[in-house]
């Protein structure tokens, strides 16, 4: 048998001599470094404890950007941030135990957002693993088993010859489709020994593609070029592979109208005239959805909110791709092609023929203009306009992220995100505390440009810790909390339900003299100066808090 090595890394002269005579004083901290950097690291994020020393020393002797938050799980919701903005990996360090446990909500949000954030989790001493009890600080029977149902695959090491390939098989599997959070445990002797490997300096860790099979390409090309009423409802899938290009192109060599996902924002532009925007809570969208006699899912699993709520049942075919195969037909039958979105529409768009629908603009804004006189007929003006002057402060390729809060809400059905991979929100699991940290994340991936954050006063008590980290590092996030005095949603949704609310009135601080506490600069608002303010506040560098006091009301559901 032969082998090609070829395309087998190859060393410098420089890392040639390091090899055979590597440095002193270095230890698995090292290794799990010189590994990250070898991959193509750049910035990690986290939070030391005494397990995981061994990493945090070894920073000193690296080159990667080390970004400190001060609670695990907002270190994890600011790497979630840095993979959805680049693409790219993002390290998370941990310690033991607690500290790791407290960033599972974080891994949560990146799983369902398909986040590609590496974690990196300290465990007890070698002779601690197995099960026993033996009472180190920290210890937990089984650490992994805690991650093991929420990240897509789970690591550990237990010798120093073990990191870097460990770290690599971590690696890949962030970053194969469908992107995810990983996790690896690594035991603190392991961590601080000295070792005399050699530095790691050529290492590959190639994601594997996903393509789609050709007869299914195919099948799914005849079913689209023959209908009458094709319509596309585009998910997060699409801006997590970049194939927002594609998607647009499909739909007009189709001319078949669009609907984005919540998760999906972004994916095709607002105002064309193929575009049926997002508002999947509609009951008037949801019958659009159901008449089309070819439904084409394109990263999507249809799940709770995609789906008004599980009353959408479509009468025609569905042709559903999808990276996660756990989603394929997991609500609804399907043409289920397992596949990378961007790889599926770019074959699809070479198979399918074009067709023309002279009336299928006109459905379309007949469409919006039914969901615009719904809306317009609660008396909802204050909503409009508070999320009208955000888009109108917000510069178009600025990123945002929305806490669980209702002008988050709001924005998920009737926001323009004006670019793919701009707008973001923890609306795939749904935990409060998403938004400030997150945004830290994206400004560190690129201080260059402003970010903006979306919170309630409930989701924004999660997060007060991180302006010091906002200050720390001069991130240039401007953070608007919509202040109401509790759980504005959860109080809707009991005084509704019962008939009057429980548990969701809140005592909260005055954010503005709590953010100059930490030197961030803030402003409390109103509904007519909240465009001026808040663009003032994005166009300053550094951190900035913005303070809207107002109790917004969400427009009514029509699942019901």
């Amino acid at each position: 048998m032969s082998h090609d090595h070829d395309d087998r890394p190859r060393l410098t002269p420089a890392q040639a001599e390091a090899a055979l005579a590597p440095p002193p004083g270095r230890t698995g901290g090292d290794l799990v470094v010189e590994t990250l950097r070898g991959l193509g690291a750049t910035t990690v994020f986290g939070l030391p404890g005494q397990h995981a020393l061994g990493i945090f020393d070894a920073l000193r002797r690296s080159s990667l950007s080390y970004v400190g938050l001060r609670v695990e799980n907002n270190a994890g919701f600011a790497a979630d941030a840095y993979g959805r903005i680049t693409g790219e990996v993002a390290p998370l360090l941990l310690s033991t135990g607690p500290g790791a446990l407290t960033s599972l909500a974080a891994l949560q949000e990146a799983a369902a957002a398909s986040a590609p954030v590496l974690a990196i989790s300290s465990q007890v001493p070698t002779a601690g693993l197995g099960g026993g009890r033996h009472g180190y600080l920290h210890e937990l029977r089984d650490q992994k088993a805690s991650f093991r149902d929420v990240v897509k695959s789970v690591h550990t090491v237990r010798t120093a010859s073990q990191i870097p390939s460990a770290i690599a098989a971590a690696w890949e599997s962030a970053l194969t489709a469908p992107h995810g959070p990983v996790w690896i445990e690594i035991p603190q002797d392991v961590l601080v020994s000295g070792t005399t490997l050699p530095p790691v300096s050529a290492i590959d860790a190639t994601p594997r593609e996903l393509y789609p099979r050709p007869e299914l390409t195919l099948a799914a090309a005849r079913l689209l070029s023959r209908a009458e009423r094709p319509v596309i409802i585009a998910g997060g899938g699409v801006v997590r592979s970049d194939a927002s290009g594609k998607l647009r192109a499909l739909a007009e060599k189709l001319d078949a109208p669009v609907v984005t996902t919540f998760g999906g924002k972004g994916a095709f532009p607002w105002e064309h005239p193929l575009s049926l925007r997002s508002w999947l809570e509609d009951r008037h969208t949801t019958d659009f959805l159901e008449s089309a006699d070819v439904l084409l899912v394109v990263g999507s699993g249809l799940g709770e909110l995609s789906s008004n709520y599980h009353t959408f049942s479509p009468r025609g075919r569905v042709i559903q791709i999808e990276a996660d195969a756990g989603k394929l037909e997991s609500n609804h039958p399907a043409l289920g092609i397992h596949s990378d979105a961007r790889e599926a529409l770019a074959d699809l768009l070479d198979a399918v023929e074009t067709r023309e629908d002279p009336t299928a603009a006109t459905r379309v804004r007949t469409l919006l203009e039914q969901v615009r006189a719904r809306i317009d007929a609660q008396d909802l003006t204050l909503e409009q306009r508070v999320l009208a002057s955000v888009r109108e402060a917000l510069p178009d390729t600025a990123p945002s992220f929305w806490d669980m809060t209702i002008l988050a809400y709001w924005a998920w059905s009737a926001f323009d995100a004006r670019h793919p991979n701009t707008m973001h929100s923890a609306q795939g699991a749904g935990g409060l505390g998403y938004a400030f940290p997150a945004a830290l994340g994206a400004a560190a991936a690129d201080p260059g440009r402003p970010v903006l954050a979306v919170s309630g006063d409930g989701g924004a008590m999660y997060s007060l810790a991180e302006l010091a980290t906002a200050r720390q590092y001069d991130l240039p996030v401007t953070w608007l909390i919509v202040d109401d005095g509790g759980y504005g949603i959860l109080r809707e949704y009991m005084t509704d339900a019962f008939g009057e609310a429980t548990a969701t009135e809140l005592a909260r601080p005055d954010f503005v003299a709590l953010a100059g506490s930490f030197g961030v600069p803030g402003v409390r608002t109103s509904p007519e100066a909240l465009a001026a303010d808040l663009a003032k506040a994005l166009a300053e560098p550094g951190p900035s808090v913005v303070v809207l006091p107002a109790q917004l009301r969400m427009f009514a559901p029509t699942h019901l």
